[in-house]
Order: structure tokens, then C-alpha cells, then sequence
């Protein structure tokens, strides 16, 4: 019915390719080497009843690759603002990504901030509180992820996606306006051409 444009973002080595790869594949991907410059890919998903293909830019959070990445930003529908929990750093320069997304892909795009690594529970520097604090603020969804174990990966996806939809429904959003990040799929656009 649908096509979305989503973006995976933020601060090097968080773990956006493995969040990816753990969404499509359904498996850890053990040999991640930082992604260089932007990576693709696209899963199928079924959201309130309709078909939904996700298409889905994972860039790079290196600083030298922070120009060719920027460009992937336009017209994207929704985004994961990912961070490690295991790590401060990545966690203070969320705001920085935040803005990014808002201001080069569109201020209505649909963010849901991960805090990916669950798994490592133990190493844990920035804790839950603090993050859905965070998230509330900057009117953010907000879930804890693990891509090692595959805990809450689809769901952080699949709630993007449902909230980009209902904000469709209510009218809050238009496919059709230029850069939504959102196509419709062939078999609504022959609904809409079909004469009443």
C-alpha cells in the first residue's frame, strides 16, 4: 500500500548496521566494520492492515562521512535515532543528530530514539530514566534495543512505521506532498484511479 523512507542515524559504532541486519535478516551480523558512507535495505512489513515496504538508508556515523550521509536525509518519512547504552558519548551527541534529522529531512519526520545494546546491561552509562526523559522532551518514542538478541528490533520499526501511518490517516501527513518520504504502493494508487 505503502512505500516509507527511513534513515538509521547516529554516533559511530552504536550498532545502526547491526539494528538493520538483525530487522531484515533476523540474526546478529558478527563481522560489522563501521559502514562507509550509506548502506540499503528494505523489508516488507504489515502495519494496522496494510502493506508497508520500508526502505531504509543506514549511514555512517563517522565525522568524515557526515557530508555524503546528510544528502541521504531528504524526504525521509521516519528515522531510528540510535545511540549505546554502554556509552556517554554517544548518548550527548543525540541532540546534534536530532537536529540534523529535523532541519535536512523535514521537521514532521517520524523519530523514535533506540538505545541499542540492551544486552549489555552490566555496562550500562546511561540509564532508561534519563534517555525517555530525553525522548519526552523532544517529542521522541523511545525503546531500549538489542540487535545481539534481537529484543525489540522490529518493534522499534514497526512503531515508526504505525505512528507515520496514523499521522497519514488523520491527515497530519501528505503522501503527496513533495519529500513526505512516503510513495504509495501500486495497488492503493489503482484504488484512488478507479473511478467512483
Amino acid at each position: 500500500d505503502f512505500l516509507f523512507k527511513f534513515l538509521v542515524i547516529g554516533s559511530a559504532g552504536t550498532g545502526k548496521s547491526c539494528l538493520l541486519h538483525q530487522f531484515i535478516e533476523n540474526k546478529f551480523k558478527q563481522d560489522s566494520n563501521h559502514t562507509i558512507g550509506v548502506e540499503f535495505g528494505s523489508k516488507v512489513v504489515n502495519v494496522g492492515g496494510k502493506t508497508v515496504k520500508l526502505q531504509i538508508w543506514d549511514t555512517a556515523g563517522q565525522e568524515r562521512f557526515r557530508s555524503v550521509t546528510r544528502s541521504y536525509y531528504r524526504g525521509a518519512a521516519g528515522a531510528l535515532l540510535v545511540y549505546d547504552i554502554t556509552s556517554r558519548e554517544t548518548y550527548n551527541s543525540l541532540a546534534n543528530w536530532l537536529a540534523d534529522a529535523r532541519t535536512l529531512a523535514s521537521p514532521n519526520i517520524v523519530i523514535i530514539l533506540c538505545g541499542n545494546k540492551k544486552d549489555l546491561d552490566g555496562e550500562r552509562e546511561v540509564t532508561f530514566l534519563e534517555a525517555s526523559r530525553f525522548a519526552q522532551e523532544n517529542e521522541l518514542m523511545f525503546l531500549e534495543t538489542s540487535a545481539l538478541t534481537g529484543e525489540n528490533v522490529e518493534e522499534a520499526f514497526l512503531k515508526c512505521a504505525r505512528t507515520i501511518l496514523n499521522k497519514i490517516e488523520s491527515g497530519e501527513l501528505d503522501p503527496e506532498r513533495m519529500g513526505s518520504g512516503i510513495q504509495y504502493g501500486d495497488s492503493s494508487l489503482r484504488q484512488l484511479r478507479q473511478p467512483r
